[in-house]
């Protein structure tokens, strides 16, 4: 294949433009945002589990209280009802035995109720200390995820806004390439990702390897409108009074 020396030069140019929008899109993938918001989400995750779980305990907590209080009350009116009755007088004796013994009971009944109640509203305000730190804990990674989003959404910004402005570039560029020579550049870069290359001082500027040997002889008895490649990483080579040649 042969092609006017300045239009070889061109895709210089259009290497260029594909080097700048590939780093672009490096830059979008790699940005420091991306791992921090993945590390962060990983922890609201866990966070968000802590509070569901903290909020569950304090409903089961919340229960066993009504229940052990309704309980207490139940006791509490079984006995007011024991001491009127044993307050009115005129019980047999055997009755009044079986009053007092019943009211005995309630009242160690009640006590164990109590000191279950007590020790179930213990566990509830630790549960409500434990719900307090892990719903602090989720917010604070919540504020800090918002603010990483934020960063990474203005360096998206950044990047759409100059990968908008070099692609017009990029494409004026080729669309002045003829056809064929285009056609080997995109064929030389899906092999190597370089498409083209400055041959300075008999040094292909791609792979960054000296040409010698039959390659430079080649090289050196190529016409200047004959479209050479680097024989390492297939890029097209374009030659000036640089090339050492």
């Amino acid at each position: 294949m042969n092609a006017d020396p300045a239009v070889q030069l061109r895709l210089l140019d259009l290497q260029a433009a594909d080097t700048s929008l590939a780093q672009l899109a490096h830059r979008r993938r790699s940005l420091p945002e991306l791992a921090a918001i993945t590390e962060h989400r990983g922890r609201l995750t866990g966070l968000e589990g802590a509070v569901v779980d903290a909020q569950t305990t304090i409903a089961d907590i919340e229960l066993e209280q009504r229940r052990l209080e309704n309980d207490v009350d139940t006791v509490r009116t079984r006995t007011g009802k024991d001491q009127a009755r044993l307050q009115a007088g005129g019980l047999p004796p055997r009755e009044l035995s079986g009053l007092e013994h019943e009211i005995a009971t309630l009242a160690r009944r009640q006590s164990t109720l109590e000191d279950e109640l007590l020790e179930v509203m213990e566990r509830g305000e630790t549960a409500a200390d434990e719900l307090r730190v892990a719903t602090a804990a989720r917010d604070e990674v919540l504020d800090e995820m918002h603010a990483l989003e934020a960063r990474r959404d203005e360096a998206f910004g950044e990047i759409d806004a100059a990968v908008a402005g070099r692609t017009p570039e990029r494409e004026a560029v080729a669309a002045a390439l003829p056809a064929d020579l285009l056609a080997l550049y995109e064929k030389s870069r899906s092999q190597g990702g370089t498409g083209a290359a400055l041959l300075r001082q008999r040094r292909c500027e791609g792979c960054r390897i000296e040409a010698s040997g039959s390659e430079l002889s080649a090289l050196r008895k190529a016409e200047p409108d004959a479209v050479v490649r680097c024989e390492n990483c297939r890029a097209i080579l374009v030659r000036t009074a640089e090339s050492g040649l």
